[in-house]
């Protein structure tokens, strides 16, 4: 099951995710993460209290301590954006991927 893999340390001088691939990755995702540019990867989540989105954002932070990949994280009151991409490779890693499937998990 892709979401039990673990990020593997990437290495700068590998190309970024093509087209093709991004869209074979994208189905292992909820499709509410967007593809911005073929470089980034965007999701918004709303909760009902602000110490909720807080909660939340900790167990992002904590899974990407645990993973060895960090997203930004914005924080907007009751939502909270997350942006993936490897910046090693400016672009979409199968890494950016796995950790959107993780934050998914974390999410239900």
């Amino acid at each position: 099951m892709f979401v039990n893999k673990k990020c593997v340390p990437c290495q700068g001088g590998i190309p970024p995710l093509e087209k093709q691939e991004i869209e074979k990755f994208k189905h292992l995702v909820d499709s509410n993460w967007k593809v911005i540019g073929e470089k980034k990867l965007e999701r918004e989540f709303e909760f009902s209290q602000y110490l909720e989105g807080i909660k939340f954002t900790n167990k992002i932070a904590e899974l990407a301590e645990s993973e060895g990949h960090h997203p930004y994280i914005h924080i907007n009151f009751k939502i909270i954006k997350v942006i993936l991409f490897t910046h090693k490779i400016d672009g979409l890693h199968e890494n950016d991927f796995l950790m959107a499937a993780k934050i998914d998990k974390l999410f239900k």
